[in-house]
């Protein structure tokens, strides 16, 4: 008698033990790669199985690497409380009662690094009082997952937590692609993106290319899974991996831990890439068995076939990393992508009259805080205390979790690493976001720094533009500490102990994971209740932190005419320059109080000075913001013209919304960062490129322009651009773009939003 083959679907496996009713979608992946390959005829990477898998209509999708827009549907959002704010509060603009997937908010970005991690978790939770409790409200209101301050970064608790092989996943945080060390494609998104998904509609992503990393050797002594990324950070750049997905494979990849991979992942966020990947193998089946997650581990080992690239596929860049041979890495110092082996760094120290003397050194963070980073730090620190030193920097550590911090504490890292000077800071993002209250330095004087942390742009740390801020493993951070000294070098050096006599580390060593398990800590999450009719969203209408959302008015219609430049942009620009953080991560839930840092960070390319800007009304110089606005007051719409990757770094949409607000037209540059791009057209702003980038040069910062061709505005059409000079003569330039259809639609209707808020009412109208 035949019996049917069973099906991957038939097996109903939880996403996640905090949430119910919500499995893993494998039947989906299954179903639609059959769809796929049958019309593709080739063989598929591992990152296009995911995507793909997960495409809204497989039959109708047109499908080309690097130009089409695939629509898809993720497993699941995730957002951290800087810009869960503003996305619940355009969630909540949306009509909607309930998110449409599983969806979390982290409280991880709000608390200040200052005296330790009890007290600053305290004196945090009373300052921002009021806007844990609109998300902790909003949470509950709408069925989302909450975890309250003190739990964790959020890469760290998703990792724990959500993430699983196979999974697509948008998070409103750049680093997101942390998941993909446990085979997850994770996508750092803007809000607008996060809303979209949260309320039912696709997610929209340019058809990625797919750069191929292979590993081959094994990892062993100093050296790190961080030195894999410092190293293809130096390859590729800050934009290399901009429009594509990293996709790691090959042998050395088993020689890597799964909390190691993610920290690759985490950090490919810094070359641009999309995402980053690899493949499903025993270190994440340890992993999920270690976080009381067996069965997804089991699941997707069945599944495993459609979680590894297929044989013979092609990549559309390609790089090979021999893991015997590579260095550990140091990167810095004023961008992730400036790698130097650490055998030569002393020699570039020396070079670049770098501040030799380090003031502090920092591990942990999102990118570098598991078991295992802390663990191999401690056996640094043991071996320094053998010999009866502590630290001559100021050392600092930073747990990625609740569940990381307990554990440590209980299988004694966390007392090795205070034996020789350590301070424990609270379980968030702290000092790597620039939120450190720094006192061993004046600002403005020259020090350096480094970290085990992801990005190390100019002020981001400490907002001290002459800090020299490097980037490298925990260990190597570590021992550098002992040193004080960034001519050191650990691997061939010796320091002098307490008893005069000299002596060299041995090679780090710690665990993947806890023999005795994990200890979860404090219990710090809230899911929502049963009954969420009767909660009620705080919002103080008098705020000056939170502030309801008024929509963006549509195009009216006509061509642009003799528009000011607000500022012409020279070099880097980065969304800290847009709209930084620090001081002003109190404000991203209050539009019109957070616009006033819109572009401070930002070098005017006709003084050369940041945050002054020609009012080219009055011909007075003032502030960038408040020169913003006194056009839009006046009715008068501005442009901004940029230089190369502008908008890399975080995916802040608050870079985006800030222009909109103070009433900008166009972001018109050399080129864009992903991220920011995206962002930028949800907000019905043009982003839009010199289709010759050296036309950049032809523009003078007091020229009015013309945006021409709106009114014929379609894909892959150019615009043009009139240039109107002081002087009388005028030229005209073409711009490009990358707007599809769906996109010019949002530009029409004011933003994205708009245009959903739109829909949905017609939709209610014609029920």
């Amino acid at each position: 008698m035949a019996t049917a083959a069973e099906r991957i679907g038939d097996t109903k496996v939880p996403m996640s033990l905090l949430e119910k009713g919500a499995y893993i979608n494998y039947q989906r992946i299954e179903d639609n790669l059959a769809i796929v390959r049958s019309r593709l005829n080739r063989p598929l990477t591992l990152s296009e199985k995911i995507l793909y898998g997960h495409l809204d209509d497989p039959h109708g999708q047109d499908i080309v690497r690097g130009t089409s827009y695939l629509k898809l549907r993720p497993d699941r959002v995730a957002c951290q409380d800087a810009t869960a704010q503003m996305a619940l509060l355009q969630f909540m603009s949306a009509g909607m009662d309930t998110a449409a997937v599983p969806t979390t908010v982290h409280c991880d970005h709000l608390i200040e690094a200052q005296i330790g991690g009890v007290k600053d978790l305290a004196r945090a939770i009373d300052i921002n009082k009021e806007v844990y409790d609109f998300l902790a409200t909003a949470t509950a209101k709408y069925g989302l997952g909450f975890w309250k301050p003190g739990s964790g970064i959020i890469h760290q608790i998703i990792l724990e937590n959500y993430a699983f092989p196979g999974g697509l996943m948008i998070g409103t945080d750049s680093h997101t692609p942390n998941a993909g060390g446990l085979g997850m494609a994770a996508v750092g998104v803007g809000g607008a993106d996060a809303v979209d998904v949260m309320a039912g509609l696709p997610w929209e992503l340019k058809c990625p290319k797919t750069i191929g990393v292979e590993l081959k050797g094994k990892i062993s002594g100093w050296t790190t899974p961080k030195d894999v990324i410092l190293k293809v950070a130096g390859i590729l750049t800050v934009k290399g991996g901009t429009g594509a997905i990293v996709e790691y494979y090959g042998e050395g990849v088993n020689s890597l831990s799964c909390t190691g991979m993610a920290t690759i992942c985490n950090m490919g966020a810094e070359i641009g890439a999309t995402t980053s990947i690899f493949p499903f193998n025993h270190r994440m089946q340890d992993y999920l068995t270690a976080t009381k997650r067996a069965d997804i581990g089991e699941y997707a080992q069945r599944f495993s076939h459609n979680l590894v690239a297929d044989k013979g596929v092609e990549y559309d860049q390609q790089i090979t990393i021999d893991l015997n041979e590579l260095e550990p890495h140091i990167n810095g110092p004023f961008t992730p992508d400036l790698a130097t082996p650490v055998s030569k760094f002393k020699d570039e120290v020396i070079k670049n009259n770098w501040p030799a003397e380090l003031k502090v050194a920092l591990i942990g963070s999102c990118t570098n805080s598991s078991y295992e980073d802390m663990s191999r730090a401690a056996s640094i620190a043991r071996q320094a205390s053998s010999h009866g030193l502590t630290t001559k920097s100021k050392f600092t550590v930073t747990p990625g979790s609740e569940q990381v911090r307990a554990t440590i504490e209980r299988d004694g890292q966390m007392a090795a690493l205070e034996e020789v000077g350590g301070l424990v800071l609270a379980n968030a993002c702290g000092p790597c976001i620039g939120q450190w209250d720094r006192k061993d330095v004046k600002k403005g004087e020259k020090n350096s720094i480094i970290t085990s942390y992801n990005r190390n742009f100019t002020g981001r740390n400490d907002a001290n533009p002459a800090t020299h801020a490097f980037v490298a493993s925990p260990d190597i951070v570590t021992a550098f500490a002992f040193a004080g000294d960034l001519r050191f070098n650990p691997l061939t050096d010796e320091l002098t102990g307490a008893d005069g006599k000299k002596f060299k580390f041995d090679d780090p060593n710690g665990l993947e994971l806890p023999p005795k398990g994990y200890d979860p800590g404090q219990n710090t999450f809230q899911a929502p209740p049963s009954d969420r009719a009767s909660v009620q969203v705080a919002v103080d209408p008098k705020s000056d932190r939170l502030q309801l959302l008024k929509p963006f008015k549509p195009w009216d219609g006509k061509t642009p005419t003799d528009l000011p430049i607000l500022i012409k942009v020279k070099g880097k620009c980065t969304t800290d320059h847009i709209s930084a953080g620090g001081p002003w991560l109190k404000y991203r839930g209050h539009l019109e109080n957070i616009s006033q840092n819109c572009l401070i960070g930002a070098i005017n390319s006709e003084n050369g000075e940041a945050n002054k800007v020609k009012n080219q009304i009055t011909g007075e110089y003032g502030a960038v913001p408040a020169t913003a606005a006194y056009y839009r007051d006046h009715g008068i719409k501005w442009v901004v013209v940029g230089d190369h990757n502008y908008g890399e770094g975080s995916s802040r949409e608050h870079a985006a919304l800030e222009p909109r607000f103070l009433g900008g037209l166009a972001i018109i540059t050399r080129s864009f960062a992903r991220i920011h791009e995206t962002n930028l057209k949800k907000q019905g702003m043009l982003a839009l490129t010199f289709a010759n980038p050296d036309d950049y040069e032809k523009v003078r910062p007091d020229d009015r322009v013309d945006i021409l061709g709106l009114e014929t505005f379609a894909p892959g059409k150019n615009l043009t651009l009139r240039l109107k000079h002081s002087d009388g003569s005028q030229e005209e330039l073409p711009l490009a773009h990358s707007f599809n259809e769906g996109q010019i639609e949002w530009f029409k209707a004011g933003s994205a939003l708009n245009l959903m808020a739109a829909k949905a009412n017609e939709a209610k109208a014609s029920a």
